[in-house]
């Protein structure tokens, strides 16, 4: 039995972690569900196919992803993430691509922890004169 070559690539963003594999086909798989039913929004499916249109192998792969964790636009962000270290596991020359739209970079921006005596990470209880 051969094999078929398979690439992985793991993405981050906020709370979401996206395990994502690529090989020769034309489906995209997000949790076992088509993209369109699990991206309802057009902007996430843009965000998260982004890698794929840079590199011009949309339709050209078949991409299976698993993603847990965090929100829509969290997991959209880290199936670009994903996607982006996959594409350059299958084809390095595609890095100067990619790092130019900053899409191998870690967006590390995340919820700020609440602190204690306030009521969320900065906001205060309101102040009264009397």
């Amino acid at each position: 039995m051969a094999d078929v070559a398979q690439y992985h690539g793991v993405g981050r963003r906020k709370n979401a972690i996206a395990r994502v594999w690529l090989k020769a086909g034309e489906q995209i798989k997000i949790n076992e569900r088509s993209i369109e039913d699990y991206l309802p929004r057009e902007n996430l499916r843009l965000i998260a196919l982004q890698p794929l249109k840079l590199a011009e192998l949309l339709g050209k792969l078949e991409v299976k992803i698993a993603v847990e964790g965090g929100g829509l636009a969290g997991q959209a962000g880290a199936i670009s993430h994903g996607i982006s270290r996959a594409l350059l596991v299958y084809n390095a020359d595609l890095k100067p691509v990619l790092k130019k739209a900053g899409l191998l970079t870690r967006d590390a921006r995340a919820k700020e922890r609440k602190k204690t005596g306030l009521l969320k990470a900065r906001k205060r209880h309101q102040w009264t004169k009397r």
